[in-house]
This record gives structure tokens, C-alpha cells and sequence, in this order.
């Protein structure tokens, strides 16, 4: 022990043969006994002495001591810490040491008071979905996103949701009452793997309770078209999965039972719908083919829809009845084709073309019949909504601006006002003579880069379409989008809220003003993509974390406006995944790759601090870094080490916000420094949560769904309200 103090005088750290990388104790000292195992990956050790020597004890979860015998998880030893411990955790097998700041009491690994609610969902999926838009009796749009199915109020702009769903939901009916909604779901695993299957919900949209669920284990793979019967007010829901068959199947909405089900066709199938005038009548239509489907008892039988003299498209996207009960559908090459039932050989009924009109330039999307009996018809590669007298004589056009991408979907609001679903997941509003403007704006892919602004409620987010955006949180809508030259990965604001830096794929980074949008600085450092961008609390330093396992540092002048290369931190041996500054802005904290945890004297020289437990009782001015002391308790038993993407320490520091690999959003007690800790759990994306950062006032907290696009704002209820 006595050399353990003066090698930590002398600056030294764990030396070889140590605990600094090893699990092995110190030649001369105790080990475990023969046959106890050894500690396995994601598991957690308590050592016990100064840091250069230290006797290491392994203890059971929630136990005193003991040994495990090489599995299951770790825990560490429950009351207040002597100076000089450090716990050790294990990823995929590797150690990693965290030493114990000087003077902290006992840490209880309770749930926080505080929890989350969810306030406000950006963005819309239209990329990838068909029919998804919807206007409810209570003048709600009905949409949806990630797992998440929207309710927007546009005069008051109030959300509510229905969250239910485990999976990304893939498709939306409206029953013919208006107010009751059924929604279908993906197939998909949690976070051991076990299958989350898909399933339908029948739910009331006035109070989110859900009525029925329909076919769980039945469907495979996805639900991915659905439609209520109309004739019967209801009484029936027709389901097609995405399996290789597409199977098709009838269900009575009120018993959850099925009636009917069979093979469709193994061609992808787009969109379902009952006969408006009769519920035994079907139609499906999709790759190449529209099928006309009668339901007899338990039994349905098709008749495919005969193209004859007119070339069969490869896409029918989309169909609608007309006023006179005529199928119209949409398809790949730009035609309206109206199909006519003629009597056939032996007296057997067929479905041919009876017209076919050109309407747009590349595929028709979406067809909508309007209440005065006029269609609407929405083009893809044109970007034009059409308009259609009933027997399809062209009547107005109007073009859709190019940034919103193509038309999806079209549902008629009150009056003479329409709603347009793109492709380029952006809601619009508006009349054929008046224009369009954007009411739901999102990511158009996979997003990565997050920043609050320090000052108000506003944050800014960035990722794989290029695009840079600035969110206003208080009136729930983008304040401007910017298109970058290349992949967002990382922002953070100066201090001073007028300016912000943004780290690309390519290895380059931009200072811009939040204000004229307009490029104050930029620079490359190597050309591998930057992780992470920060600013020092007072604003006179930018850290810039690479995937050459550099940290580059620049001096800041002039409010956030000039810049200049001070230094360079090097020392990682994998790329930098995450830092953070000292309270005093004169020392950097930082995560690699390989589960590193090094401190940096900027000020001194960016010098790598080698005796990290001299490290031990520096104060952060944020915590954002997945791996220290503070937040070791946020780590699942058994974690391979990437099942944590980001967190986020309040800044009144009473709680820690985490983004997991499992679409989840966890809010922690802070500090969280007691293995396995509890934590509040919050579902909703439906893709991995690559960042999450709460407001200023930490009032909100952002989370971000990465490949589902989709951006959350989380209202924080203090303990006393939650």
C-alpha cells in the first residue's frame, strides 16, 4: 500500500501487472480463489486501495461479496466508497477503469421523479408508405412516423398520439364512422431477440383506447395494406401481409375473428380496398396485376384484371371508385385506366379497360375522389396534383415546389382545402388555386446530429440527406433548412446561441451564423468523418473528435467568428466517439471506439493527463460521454458496447437521458453509479436512438430516430407532477 501512495505521488498510474488493463491482481497479492471464474464481458468489479495497487473483489448483484463462478452479471458492493477505489467494467472482454470521486456519499439506485411525456413528433413517413394521410370527424389529420401514429389539430397545432405499437407502423384505414382508426405494424425483435410480431389495432381516435387487436400470429413479416368494408358501416377489415404470398384475409372488427384468408399472389401487392357499394366485392392491386376479389362464406376467389390491347404497367399504385362505382387506378407509366365488368365466356364476368388517360409524367401516386365528384390525381416525377372532371376531362394543375419531393397521397380537408403527403416526408395544405405550404416537415434519412440551443428552445438537427435544420420547439415547426455538401453526423452551438459548427462525413467542418444562415468559417482535418463537435463553456475553444483518433482544437475569437489552430490531442488508439469540457474550459474528457476513457489539458498544452484519478473530482460542464464513473450504471448486463449511442446529463444534473440500440429512450437517476441501475423506459422510435439532448431549461428533452427520420420532443414532468 505504501508503494501503491508514492507511485501515485510520483504521477504514475496502474502499473504493468496492476489493475490498469488486467483483471489480475498485483503479483504478492490476493487473488480470487481457484475454480471462481472469471468476470465476463459487461460485467463490473470493485477495487478496493489505492490506484497503483489494489486488491480486486468481485461481488454478485445486490450482494456484499463472494465470487461469481463465470456468468451472469456484476455488482458492486453497496455502501459509501473508500477514497482510492475504482469500479472496473468489462466490454466484449476488455476493462475499463473508473475511479471514484474523493468524498461521495452513498449512491441508491432508485428510478428519478422526474419522467417524460411525449409532446411533439417531427416529421411524416411518406418516402415509403401509401394512403397514410387522413382526415377524422373531429378534423384531425391522422398520419404516422416510426411506431407512432400522429393526431395534428391545425387550429390549435396540438398533437396527440396513440403509442401502442412495438414495431414502425406500415399502414393506416379510416372506419367509415371517422372516428375509429386501424393501424398495422412491422415484425421486428426486442432487445434479446425474441420476434415482436406483427398485429393490427383497431383503436377510438377520440379516446386513444384501443378496441380490438386483429391477427397476432397470423401475419408475416409486416401488415402492409389495410381497409374497412364501407357498405356494412364497417363491420369488416381486410388485411394483406407482406409475407411471400401477400396472404390475404377478412376479419370481423368486432370479435377479432377471421373470416376468410388466402394466397394473393407472390408479386408485391400496394393497396386493398372493399367495394364501396359491396362489402363481398375486393380489389388489390400491385406489381403488375389488379385483382378483383369475391368473398362467398369462408372462401375468396380472384379474377384478374385484363389489360388486352394496352400495355401492362409494371406498378398500379394506387385505384379509387368513382361517383358511378367505376374502378379508376393509377399506375407506373403516367395513365388513368377505367375499368368496366362485361360479361365473358359462359356467361362468366370480366374486368377489362373500358379508358385509359394520360395524366402525368412518370408514375401516378395517388387518386382521390373528392366530395363534388371531381378526382385528384398526384405524379410522381412531375410533382403535379391534378384535377378531373368526373368522366377525367383535365379541369386545373397545380406543381409542387422541388423540395418537397413528389406527391404520395392526397386527402380533401374542409372546403376547397386540400392535404398533400410527399415524398420527401413533408406535409402540405392548401388549394388548387392558392398554392401550397408546408404544415409537417422531417429528415428525409438516417439522423445523427443534434444540438439545443443554450439560450431558448430552439435545437438544431443534421444527418444522412444533407440537409442542416433548425427547430423551434415552443411553435413546433422548422425555422429553416439548409442543404449541406455532404452527410451531418455532429453540431453544437457557441455559448452565445448566433452560431453553430457542424461536423461532416467528410472530415470537413462549418461554422455558420443561425441567424443569415451564412458560412463564417470552415476547415479539414484528415479526411475521415468527424464524431463530435464542442464548444468550451465560455466559447473561446472548439473540439472537433475524428475518426483518425485525433481531437483537433481551435481557438475561438470574436463571438464565434474566427477561428485558429491551436493544437491537437492525440494520444487514442481508436476513433473518438464522444467529450466534454471542464466547468473552467481548460480540460477535455473523451470516449473512443475502444472503450477509452482519457483527460486532456487543452489549455496546458493539449496534453494527455496520464494519472486519470487525478481526474477523479474534475467537474464537467456536460456529460454526454458513455463511459465514466457518473453514468457506468446506464450499461445493460452483459452489453457487447455498442448498446448505447448517446446520453445526456440534465443540466441541472439530477438526471441522464439515454439513446439505446433498441429504439428506446431511458431516463436515469444522475449520478448513476450502481450497476444496472433503473431507469424510466420509453418506447416510440422504430429504429435505433442515435442522440438524445434536453433544452436549456431542461424543460424538454430531443431524441432522434435514425433510420425512422423521425425527431421526438419529450416534455420533462417534474416529481411532484409526473
Amino acid at each position: 500500500a505504501a508503494l501503491g501512495e508514492t507511485l501515485r505521488r510520483l504521477g504514475g498510474c496502474d502499473p504493468p501487472g496492476g489493475l490498469g488493463e488486467s483483471g489480475d491482481p498485483p503479483q504478492g497479492v490476493a487473488g480470487p480463489p481457484k475454480g471462481a471464474g472469471t468476470p465476463p464481458k459487461g460485467g463490473w468489479g470493485l477495487h478496493w486501495g489505492p490506484p497503483a495497487v489494489a486488491i480486486t473483489t468481485w461481488v454478485r448483484p445486490g450482494g456484499c461479496g463472494g465470487w461469481p463462478g463465470g456468468a451472469g452479471g456484476f455488482g458492486v458492493t453497496p455502501g459509501p466508497p473508500a477514497e482510492g477505489v475504482s469500479v472496473k467494467m468489462f466490454l466484449r472482454g476488455r476493462p475499463i477503469t473508473m475511479y471514484v470521486p474523493s468524498g461521495l456519499g452513498p449512491l441508491r439506485a432508485e428510478l428519478p421523479p422526474e419522467r417524460l411525456q411525449l409532446d411533439w413528433v417531427y416529421g411524416y413517413r411518406g418516402r415509403d408508405s401509401r394512403s397514410n394521410l387522413h382526415v377524422l370527424g373531429s378534423g384531425e389529420l391522422v398520419y404516422f412516423i416510426a411506431c407512432v401514429v400522429v393526431l395534428l389539430q391545425l387550429p390549435a397545432r396540438r398533437q396527440r398520439h396513440y403509442l401502442r405499437h412495438s414495431d414502425c407502423v406500415r399502414c393506416l384505414a379510416v372506419h367509415p364512422d371517422r372516428l375509429r382508426v386501424a393501424t398495422g405494424q412491422a415484425a421486428g425483435v426486442d432487445k434479446d431477440g425474441k420476434p415482436l410480431q406483427p398485429i393490427v389495432y383497431i383503436w377510438d381516435s377520440a379516446t386513444l383506447q384501443t378496441l380490438q387487436q386483429i391477427g397476432l400470429g397470423s401475419f408475416e413479416r409486416g401488415v402492409g395494406s389495410l381497409a374497412f368494408s364501407t357498405a356494412d358501416q364497417g363491420a369488416f377489415l381486410c388485411v394483406v401481409d407482406d409475407s411471400n404470398e401477400h396472404m390475404m384475409s377478412v376479419w370481423d372488427c368486432a370479435r377479432g375473428t377471421k373470416q376468410a384468408e388466402v394466397k394473393s399472389t407472390n408479386e408485391s401487392v400496394l393497396t386493398v380496398e372493399f367495394n364501396p357499394r359491396d362489402s363481398s366485392s375486393i380489389v388489390s392491386s400491385g406489381k403488375s396485376h389488379v385483382f378483383f376479389w369475391s368473398w362467398s362464406g369462408g372462401a375468396l376467389t380472384k379474377k384478374h384484371g385484363i389489360f388486352g390491347k394496352y400495355k401492362k404497367p409494371k406498378f398500379i399504385q394506387c385505384f379509387i371508385f368513382d361517383a358511378a362505382g367505376a374502378l379508376l387506378t393509377g399506375d407506373s407509366e403516367g395513365n388513368i385506366l377505367t375499368w368496366t365488368r362485361t360479361p365473358g365466356k359462359g356467361g362468366k364476368e370480366m374486368y377489362q379497360i373500358g379508358q385509359q388517360t394520360r395524366a402525368h409524367e412518370g408514375s401516378v401516386f395517388a387518386l382521390c375522389r373528392r366530395r363534388d365528384g371531381t378526382v385528384l390525381s398526384g405524379g410522381g416525377k412531375d410533382r403535379r396534383v391534378l384535377s378531373w372532371s368526373p368522366t377525367l376531362e383535365l379541369l386545373h394543375e397545380v406543381e409542387l415546389p422541388e423540395s418537397f419531393g413528389a406527391v404520395r397521397t392526397i386527402a380533401e380537408g374542409p372546403g376547397e382545402e386540400l392535404l398533400v403527403g410527399t415524398t420527401r416526408n413533408a406535409l402540405l395544405r392548401g388549394t388548387l388555386g392558392s398554392g401550397f405550404t408546408p404544415i409537417v416537415q422531417g429528415h428525409t434519412d438516417e439522423v445523427w446530429g443534434l444540438a439545443t440551443h443554450p439560450n431558448c428552445c430552439r435545437f438544431l438537427t443534421c444527418g444522412h440527406d444533407r440537409q442542416l435544420c433548425l427547430w423551434d420547439g415552443r411553435e413546433h415547426a422548422l425555422a429553416w433548412s439548409l442543404a449541406l455538401e455532404d452527410t451531418g453526423l455532429c453540431a453544437d452551438f457557441h455559448p452565445g446561441g448566433h452560431v453553430v459548427a457542424v461536423g461532416l462525413l467528410s472530415g470537413r467542418w462549418l461554422v455558420l451564423d443561425t441567424g443569415t444562415r451564412q458560412l463564417l468559417a470552415g476547415g479539414s482535418d484528415g479526411n475521415e468523418q468527424l464524431s463530435v463537435v464542442r464548444f468550451s463553456p465560455d466559447g473561446t475553444f472548439l473540439a472537433i473528435g475524428s475518426h483518425d483518433n485525433f481531437i483537433y482544437i481551435y481557438s475561438v475569437a470574436e463571438g464565434g467568428r474566427k477561428f485558429s489552430r491551436f493544437g491537437r490531442c492525440t494520444g487514442h488508439s481508436s476513433f473518438i466517439t464522444h467529450l466534454d469540457w471542464s466547468k473552467d474550459g481548460r480540460f477535455i474528457m473523451s470516449n473512443s471506439g475502444d472503450y477509452e476513457i482519457l483527460y486532456w489539458d487543452v489549455a496546458g498544452g493539449c496534453k494527455l493527463l496520464r494519472n486519470r484519478f487525478e481526474s477523479r473530482d474534475r467537474e464537467w460542464a456536460s456529460y454526454t460521454c458513455v463511459l465514466g464513473f457518473h453514468v457506468f450504471g446506464v450499461w445493460p448486463d452483459g452489453s457487447d458496447g455498442t448498446d448505447i449511442n448517446s446520453l445526456c446529463r440534465s443540466h441541472h444534473e439530477r438526471v441522464v437521458a439515454v439513446a439505446d440500440d433498441f429504439c428506446k429512450v431511458h431516463l436515469f437517476q444522475y449520478p448513476c453509479a450502481r450497476p444496472k441501475a433503473p431507469s424510466h423506459v420509453y418506447g416510440g422510435h422504430g429504429s435505433h436512438v442515435t442522440n438524445v439532448r434536453f433544452t436549456h431549461d431542461d424543460g424538454h428533452l430531443v431524441s432522434l430516430g435514425g433510420k425512422d427520420t423521425s425527431v421526438f420532443q419529450w416534455r420533462v414532468l417534474p416529481g411532484d407532477s409526473a
